[in-house]
């Protein structure tokens, strides 16, 4: 070991000015690694620096390298493991844990000894040194105080010192004055000491020639200490003084101190009283004002407002604690609150009359209202009470019973009021609609018995009995179709004539305008109720974005409606917003029973009105939902649409029952059967109305419904019919509707006028075909069998060779059919097509235009079969086809 110690001096540490103290041999705990060594080094330059060095042996060769250096001073804690039992283990703790096995516990005692003792020498730094034996730190405690700390091989670091520049310098010069300096060390050395007690000698004598002066000098520091001590007296009695001195001065401090405390406390207490006289003390005038102030001029209700919001903000100021313990505070505090409490006790009490006052007051003008469909304009009232507004404000916020007090009154007092005029309003409405409807109906019946009068006009004014306005204008529209009908339903020809139809349309023009204009006075009195009731009880309005979904809604045929309920929708509105709902639910509450009556009143008039109502009923709920989806017009007028619409359906549902139940007469022709001309008002009706309409969906779902119901009914009373053919009933029906489909160019229903014309093309043919039949009935037999043959397999040319169908036989049946015999038959087919068809579709032309072509083609099918069956024969038919053409055509117009 201290051959590797040199090693490492000479080569590692010595090119480094460090000096090599301490070494031991190392691995890492844990890790089977090649050894390496700890050394505990110093440098040899001051300030000296202690350092821990890592030597690991080179893989390339022999020689050492230095490969990690920590500083003592960073060094924590040294963990020997155990104080008892020898372990080779220890842990040195710098900025992280190192742990070591020593090769020998002899050398991890000296190192450890060796860094406590450094560390006492140059440290000095608290280092925890645990687990570590006693005897080891003892044995390093110095027993003097001129005794070095370090030991053992810090001893020797003592005693060896090298020599500086100029030491060496002088030794070389004593040596050159000595030539055996170097060959006899101890000649030199003996010379060396006697010239050192000569040098001592030399040194006494001096001291003693110097006695002398020494007692001069000595006498001098004794007057000099006496001159000090006259001094220390001087100065003490300076002491005293100023020390009395500063007694004083501390005293003056202190009053300074006091009388600054004292002007401190004052200015903070003027400061409170200026907060409390500025924040709390209310004007005379406004205490008047509040007291007795005028609240019907407008002035007064200005100078009350004034003093009402100067008594709020004297009731809210922000007190510092301890000010409620003041009695003048607690004085003032009740004052106001009896001011408070007796304005608005004042305030609430006026308003009440002035609620009750306005209620009279629209009272007498209701009998000039009534006279006109008009509603009474609560605009002046509104003005008059918006001058309370900020007043009400100041009670919400003071007296939130007596403002809720308020707020029930004028909703009790407004109710009762509104719903007078809004009764009346309807009423006045009702009496028009039914007016008109009945003036209408005495210019287009025909005489009834006396008792259908009575029912009809009972059912006009909402007693028993129902008229179902559908009925009566189908009914009408029934004895418009055609005359020929009238055989059919003798209740059909007694309801009306041509005129009802007309008669019909200027009533449901009138009950469209009657109920636009309830629809155009409603919504404008309600906003302005409402907009009074937000700004007059300051409730802040959150409105909804147009176009978003509404929070309560209901699915009716693919249109959503509002629906007005008090529980899903109300979850996301604010609480002023609900009461604004429930004021004008409570104070309107008569609006939607009042609707619906009229609704239900129109729908008994005539169920074509329920058009009229869906489209106008639709456009005003749309307005109001882009206003506000969540209002009480919006909810209202979106629940009345429901109704609205249920009607709607039940009038297109009767439409299609009374398809369903037509029956015809066995003794008549049937002609345009009458729910197809229905079905072409109701189209015609439908599309006038509802051009440009929000709900334009409905209507075409209920054309899909109707048309369906036409299409059905028509087959099922063709297949029924005895007297009219079946193909004609289909063939003039449907030309009929696809006349009326092509003339109002409705776009849903494209489908159905292409089949429509589709069918009627169909029956058109078949009707034709069966008609005509086989005019030449034993020719057409004839060639018949001849077809039959060649289909057997017979050459065409062969066929005149059979027995049956030789030429002589063809000649004898072409014989029996002259052209008279056949002009004749055709003028006895006109006839039976002349009375197999009506007269409302003129399709009697088009039918024997079609049986004329009909005709031709099998003339020149038998012409044919003549040409190749019976070549060169020369047999033809008695008549040719300008023969036929002329048959057609005097036929036609000899009728």
């Amino acid at each position: 070991m201290t051959a590797i110690k040199h090693a490492l001096q000479r080569d590692i540490f010595t090119p480094n000015d460090e000096r090599l103290l301490s070494i031991v041999n190392v691995c890492k705990a844990g890790k089977k690694k090649r050894n390496c060594f700890l050394c505990a080094t110093v440098t040899t330059e001051r300030p000296v620096q202690v350092n821990v060095v890592k030597v690991k042996k080179s893989d390339k060769g022999d020689f050492y390298k230095r490969q990690t250096a920590w500083v003592l001073r960073d060094l924590a804690v040294v963990d020997a493991k155990d104080a008892i039992k020898e372990n080779p283990e220890f842990d040195l703790h710098f900025e992280k844990v190192y742990k070591w096995v020593a090769s020998s516990i002899a050398e991890k005692n000296t190192f450890i000894s060796c860094i406590w003792k450094l560390n006492q020498r140059y440290i000095r730094k608290k280092i925890d040194f645990i687990n570590v034996s006693s005897q080891l730190l003892e044995e390093s405690v110095p027993s003097g105080e001129n005794q070095n700390v370090a030991g053992g091989d810090e001893e020797v670091v003592d005693e060896y010192q090298e020599l500086n520049a100029r030491e060496e310098q002088d030794i070389e010069i004593m040596m050159e004055g000595c030539e055996y300096a170097i060959s006899n060390a101890e000649a030199f050395a003996d010379k060396l000491s006697r010239e050192l007690q000569v040098l001592d000698g030399a040194n006494i004598h001096s001291i003693m020639a110097s006695e002398k002066q020494v007692n001069i000098l000595m006498k001098l520091l004794d007057e000099a200490l006496k001159e000090v001590d006259q001094i220390e007296v001087k100065l003490s009695s300076y002491e005293e003084m100023l020390q009395s001195v500063k007694e004083q001065m501390d005293q003056i401090s202190e009053s300074n101190h006091l009388i600054h405390l004292s002007n401190t406390n004052n200015l903070k207490l003027l400061s409170e009283i200026e907060f409390l006289v500025n924040h709390m003390d209310l004007a005379k005038g406004h205490i008047k004002a509040l007291q007795e102030g005028d609240l019907s001029s407008s002035r007064g209700i200005e100078a009350c407002t004034n003093a009402a919001d100067a008594l709020l903000q004297c009731m809210s100021v922000t007190l510092q604690p301890g000010h409620e313990m003041l009695h003048a505070v607690k004085q003032q505090q009740q004052r106001f609150s009896d001011l408070r409490e007796q304005f608005a006790r004042r305030l609430a009490s006026h308003l009440n009359n002035v609620f009750v006052q306005q209620g009279h007051d629209q009272s007498s003008t209701l009998a000039q209202h009534s006279i006109e469909l008009t509603l009474p304009n609560h605009h002046p009232f509104h003005r008059d009470l918006l001058r309370y507004a900020k007043l009400m404000e100041w009670l919400k916020n003071t007296d939130y019973g007596k403002y809720e007090g308020l707020t029930t009154n004028y909703m009790d007092y407004l109710s009762r009021l509104y719903d007078r005029e809004i009764k009346d309003f309807f009423e006045v409405a009702k009496i028009k609609m039914t007016g008109a409807t009945k003036e209408g109906k005495k210019f287009a019946t025909l005489p009834r018995k006396e008792s259908a009068v009575k029912q009809e006009t009972e059912s006009l004014h909402g007693s028993s009995g129902k008229l179902t306005g559908s009925t009566s204008s189908l009914n009408k529209l029934s004895v418009q179709s055609s005359g020929n009908r009238r055989s059919q339903s003798s209740s059909l020809l007694d309801m009306g004539n041509m005129s009802a139809s007309d008669l019909d349309v200027a009533d449901r023009t009138k009950f469209d305008k009657i109920f636009e204009q309830v629809l155009s006075e409603l919504e404008p009195l309600c906003l302005a109720e409402q907009d009074f009731i937000s700004k007059f009880f300051k409730l802040q309005q959150h409105l909804s974005i147009p176009g978003t979904p509404m929070s309560d809604a209901e699915e009716v045929d693919g249109g959503t409606l509002s629906r007005a309920h008090n529980t899903g929708g109300l979850q996301s509105m604010s609480s002023e917003n609900h009461m604004i709902r429930q004021m004008m639910i409570k104070i309107f509450r008569c609006v939607e029973p009042e609707l619906n009556h009229l609704i239900a009143l129109g729908d008994k008039i005539d169920s074509f009105n329920s058009l009229y109502m869906l489209v106008k009923m639709s456009h005003h709920v749309w307005t109001a939902q882009n206003v506000d989806p969540t209002s009480f017009l919006s909810t209202t007028l979106g629940n009345v649409l429901v109704t609205v619409k249920r009607n709607f359906d039940k009038c297109i549902s009767n439409q299609i029952k009374q398809m369903e139940d037509v029956k015809i007469s066995k003794k008549s022709k049937v002609g345009i059967l009458p729910f197809v001309a229905e079905f072409e008002e109701f189209a015609a009706l439908a599309e006038s109305i509802f051009r440009n309409a929000e709900r334009r969906g409905d209507l075409d779902k209920a054309y899909l419904k109707l048309i369906r119901g036409v299409f059905t009914n028509v087959e099922k009373v063709a297949n029924e019919s005895q007297k009219t053919p079946r193909d004609v009933v289909m063939m003039e029906n449907f030309h009929h509707i696809f006349a009326t489909l092509s003339r109002l160019k409705i776009s849903c229903l494209e489908a159905e006028k292409k089949e429509a014309k589709q069918k009627y093309t169909d029956h058109l043919q078949s009707y034709v075909i069966y008609s005509l039949g086989q005019p030449l009935e034993k020719l057409n037999h004839f060639f018949e069998g001849v077809e039959a043959r060649v289909a057997q397999g017979v050459r065409e040319e062969e066929v005149s060779y059979q027995l049956a169908f030789n030429k002589q036989e063809l000649r004898k049946v072409i014989k029996e059919y002259p052209g008279k015999e056949v002009k004749k038959g055709l003028d006895n087919l006109y006839k039976k097509v002349d009375k197999h068809l009506c007269e409302e579709e003129n399709l009697l032309q088009v039918v024997w235009h079609s049986m004329q072509d009909e005709f031709i083609r099998q003339y020149k099918h038998f012409e044919g079969l003549i040409a190749r069956c019976y070549p060169g024969s020369g047999i033809t038919m008695e008549f040719t086809i300008q023969d036929i053409l002329d048959y057609f055509s005097s036929i036609a117009q000899s009728h």
